[in-house]
């Protein structure tokens, strides 16, 4: 790191660090470098993790590798609406203020199956689920931003969302027909920029600011344990061969999430922590729309 890096990360560290950050998937691959990286910065970080062990072991390291003692784990199940609500309230009880929502956990299975809430599993816990625990939190994200001047909803997408050719299928959420691992991730994360565009508009003006981003190609344990679901031996490989590490992938959440530029900042798609442009589908207003209704439905149900 230059020196001009050590200034710039002292500039950030001292802009957030009364702030609280909550990130989503925290105890392995990037949502654990995100954690270690803005708790570095004086922030109080509570990340999740639906395994207690693995939870445990990755609170360890990130409070000695950060050097923090403010970083906390709490327990959450994506796949379950009723984990996420206690989730939400737990929270809530245990802070007056969110600056940043990363939501940072993501799954890909090679097969299919579905949460207890009846969802297809990866659209359920990638998509359905963070747009519940944003929802639940949309009043603590607005009070910080009415106190302090702003919040943030970041979305950990990625260039997978260019998979969906044909956008969201609507018609048959809960995939039942011509299933396919990779393509229904695709779904998903064309679902978080539809989610996080529609956001930055419903809560303009607010101080709330919402985007998202494309981690790049991860080597981490993505697909490889309880949280992640399962590769197919192709993407595996590919994994081992072409992907960036978990620290650098972890950089351009930790610039969307802490960075002074991106403060005021809203409805943008990142990548190498600049802006890009996502796919026609992703900026499709309609669907952005739909689908805010129909995950409202889905969830409240």
């Amino acid at each position: 790191m230059t020196q001009a890096d050590d200034q710039t990360s002292e500039s950030i560290g001292q802009t957030i660090s009364q702030k609280t950050v909550v990130i989503t998937g925290g105890n392995a691959g990037i949502g654990k470098e995100s954690a270690v990286a803005i708790a570095s910065m004086g922030a109080r970080v509570m990340f999740t993790s639906r395994d207690a062990q693995r939870g445990a072991d990755a609170l360890s390291e990130v409070k000695e590798r950060s050097g923090s003692t403010k970083v906390e784990l709490l327990s959450l199940d994506l796949a379950s609406l009723a984990s996420i609500r206690s989730f939400a309230t737990t929270v809530m009880s245990a802070t007056d203020r969110i600056d940043v929502l990363l939501n940072n956990a993501g799954l890909l299975q090679t097969q299919r199956s579905m949460t207890v809430d009846g969802f297809e599993t990866t659209f359920g816990v990638n998509h359905l689920g963070h747009f519940l625990l944003t929802d639940l939190l949309g009043g603590i994200l607005t009070k910080t931003a009415k106190e302090f001047g702003e919040s943030r909803v970041v979305a950990v997408a990625s260039n997978a969302h260019k998979f969906a050719r044909n956008g969201v299928n609507f018609d048959d959420l809960e995939r039942r027909k011509n299933y396919s691992g990779m393509g229904v991730y695709g779904e998903s994360k064309l679902a978080n920029i539809l989610f996080a565009n529609e956001l930055a508009k419903r809560l303009s003006g607010s101080g709330v600011t919402a985007n998202s981003l494309h981690p790049g190609y991860v080597a981490s344990r993505f697909g490889r344990d309880g949280d992640t679901g399962r590769l197919d031996w192709a993407v595996a490989l590919g994994a081992q061969l072409f992907a960036i590490s978990p620290k650098k992938g972890a950089a351009t959440s930790v610039f969307v999430a802490t960075d002074q530029s991106t403060a005021t900042a809203s409805g943008g798609y990142y990548e190498k922590s600049r802006l890009k442009k996502p796919t026609s589908q992703a900026l499709d207003t309609d669907a952005q729309k739909r689908l805010w209704e129909v995950s409202t439905e889905l969830v409240n149900r």
